[in-house]
């Protein structure tokens, strides 16, 4: 029996957690998967979403223009990783970029196959409810972290 080609991203703590094997069979035809070198820019921010992206081998950097120009680092996504969802779901642009760093491997699913794959698979998206909860969680505590490290600077040495 073959083993499917996600199974380096089936990980306990991921969106595609125990799914039922006819369910992660029609979510392994719709994805295409590619082998990308470092520095290979996945998506851009402020573009439209083009397709959600699973991180099979290899790490991602998912990153921000600051108001100067500056590439910085919101954090390294790692396999098992979903990237790109949010901005498929709002049917928006991208909040970051993201890009490899050094040999990966990725998955993509286009919007459209993933809106139908969600609609013939209603249990999936109490997972993918979970992830953008927990990514939101991750952005609050990243926001509490950066106003708080803000708010130690200004305060005034007392001699």
């Amino acid at each position: 029996m073959r083993q499917s080609s996600l199974d380096s991203i089936l990980r306990p703590d991921r969106v595609f957690e125990n799914l039922p094997v006819g369910v992660l069979g029609a979510l392994d035809a719709i994805k295409a998967v590619a082998a990308y070198s470092g520095g290979t820019e996945l998506f851009r921010e402020g573009h439209l979403a083009r397709g959600v992206f699973l991180v099979c081998e290899g790490k991602v950097r998912l990153w921000v223009f600051s108001e100067s120009g500056r590439k910085l680092t919101v954090r390294i996504a790692g396999p098992g990783e979903v990237l790109g969802l949010s901005a498929i779901l709002s049917k928006g642009p991208h909040e970051m970029s993201a890009e490899t760093l050094g040999s990966s491997q990725v998955a993509m699913i286009k919007c459209s196959d993933l809106t139908r794959f969600l609609q013939q698979y209603p249990q999936v998206c109490l997972q993918v409810v979970h992830l953008l909860s927990n990514n939101l969680h991750a952005a609050y505590d990243l926001v509490r972290a950066v106003g708080l490290l803000r708010t130690r600077r200004r305060v005034p040495i007392m001699h």
